[in-house]
């Protein structure tokens, strides 16, 4: 994890590749205006534009693949990417829901 870490993230990681939870909750208060437990694809861009170091154009895409991998993936039908979806890429949960759903999806579809 400390090789993957770059400028203009979240903070949800600290430099020893731990996860901190009060940065992960503050993704949320501070970008999730529609709906308090999930964020839209544009407060997603917002929340990506408020972190980036202008110092470090170097590290602004970064962010903006891996947060635009994680809508595309974790979203709902909705347009919104839930909170404790956004939490399951951190802590590898949402991988299972997804295959569940897929599974699911895939053996209804028969």
């Amino acid at each position: 994890m400390q090789r993957g870490m770059h400028g203009s993230d979240t903070g949800a990681f600290d430099v020893k590749g731990r996860f901190v939870p009060q940065k992960f909750e503050e993704i949320f208060i501070k970008h999730a205006k529609t709906r308090p437990d999930g964020l839209t694809y544009l407060e997603v861009e917002d929340m990506i534009l408020a972190n980036r170091d202008p110092l470090d154009p170097a590290s602004w895409e970064g962010p903006q693949i891996e947060w635009g991998g994680i809508y595309n993936v974790a979203s709902d039908n909705d347009g919104f990417l839930h909170k404790d979806d956004a939490r399951g890429i951190y802590d590898g949960s949402v991988f299972v829901k997804l295959e569940e759903k897929r599974a699911f999806s895939h053996h209804s579809a028969m």
